[in-house]
């Protein structure tokens, strides 16, 4: 299988199929309203609007998973994310992606790009801490860790990297820089 055999919830009830964006580089990332990362959504949509009409799209995935930061209904997101950052990259319906009803995107993406660590962010000791608490072996599992995990696909549909929440917003740029 490949990144275009899969789909995504819409908030509308429909599917988002991937295979819409063959050609395009796509950033697929979970998001919550309530995190110390939800600031990025700021750095998100900024790189959107500067490299949309160069060939990228933004999947957004909101997602209650890591400490209930995503509450509320997906259209109440929805609004939080318009009032706040102005997002204009389409949000999907808020999806679990770990787990027994993790989305098959997810299982796909980890498969692809697992856990490199959380680098030297300041939060980083702090995420470790939290983590080992439930799980000894955490770092050891391909899972998302938590909100603002991304992956990076490239025009021929390889997840060429994956970004931990604590990956310097400006590297990904360049990243998706260099794909452009």
């Amino acid at each position: 299988m490949t990144i275009y055999d899969y789909t995504v919830p819409k908030t509308d009830g429909t599917t988002l199929s991937l295979a819409d964006f063959k050609g395009k580089v796509i950033l697929i990332v979970n998001t919550a309203t309530g995190c110390g990362f939800t600031p990025q959504y700021e750095a998100i949509e900024k790189i959107y609007e500067k490299y949309h009409d160069k060939g990228l799209e933004v999947v957004d995935i909101p997602c209650n998973q890591f400490g209930h930061q995503t509450p509320g209904t997906d259209e109440e997101v929805h609004q939080f994310c318009q009032l706040h950052y102005k997002t204009q990259f389409p949000q999907m319906k808020k999806s679990d992606v770990n787990g027994e009803n993790e989305l098959p995107l997810y299982t796909y993406l980890k498969s692809q790009k697992g856990f490199a660590g959380f680098g030297a962010h300041k939060l980083s000791a702090l995420l470790e801490e939290m983590l080992a608490k439930n799980d000894p072996d955490w770092d050891k599992k391909p899972d998302i860790k938590w909100n603002f995990t991304k992956f990076l696909v490239n025009r021929q549909g390889e997840v060429v990297e994956r970004f931990e929440p604590t990956a310097d917003m400006k590297d990904i740029e360049n990243k998706i820089d260099e794909l452009i």
